[in-house]
């Protein structure tokens, strides 16, 4: 029988699926779950954009906490209980600001997610943003 480009290289086996699977949502919420973990009003994390105060105000997932990944440092953080878990995101897919803003948090040894998609992802579900100015939201990753 012959292959496709999708089974040119065989699948994992189902184990090896099944760790592989698992550690990526060690590191990973979307959208939809921290949505519907903020609407509940019981969210055990604290949910993070780290994009510029401008990007923020022009429109940030409401309930966000801005925190440039930038301005990740120690004393910045330490008015967080040390088990806090954050969960992290900048503009979406084309940005790396969430990923950055991981990497300080993990060096700081904090529990730190990635809300995959960012603000991106966050309106392709249909949800809403807030805005402190009107403008419209931009990376601001820098």
């Amino acid at each position: 029988m012959s292959s496709t480009p999708v089974t040119e290289t065989p699948p994992a086996s189902s184990e090896e699926a099944l760790a592989h699977f698992s550690r990526r949502l060690s590191f990973e919420a979307d959208c939809w779950d921290v949505h519907a973990s903020m609407a509940s009003g019981d969210a055990d994390f604290v949910l993070l954009d780290v994009r510029s105060s401008d990007a923020y105000s022009a429109g940030h997932v409401p309930g966000a906490v801005n925190i440039p990944h930038r301005t990740i440092v120690e004393e910045r953080m330490a008015e967080y209980p040390a088990k806090t878990v954050f969960v992290v995101y900048c503009a979406g897919p084309h940005c790396n600001g969430a990923n950055k803003a991981a990497v300080r948090l993990a060096r700081l040894g904090r529990p730190v997610k990635e809300m995959i998609g960012g603000i991106t992802g966050w309106t392709d579900e249909g949800f809403a943003l807030e805005s402190l100015d009107g403008a419209t939201a931009g990376c601001g990753c820098d």
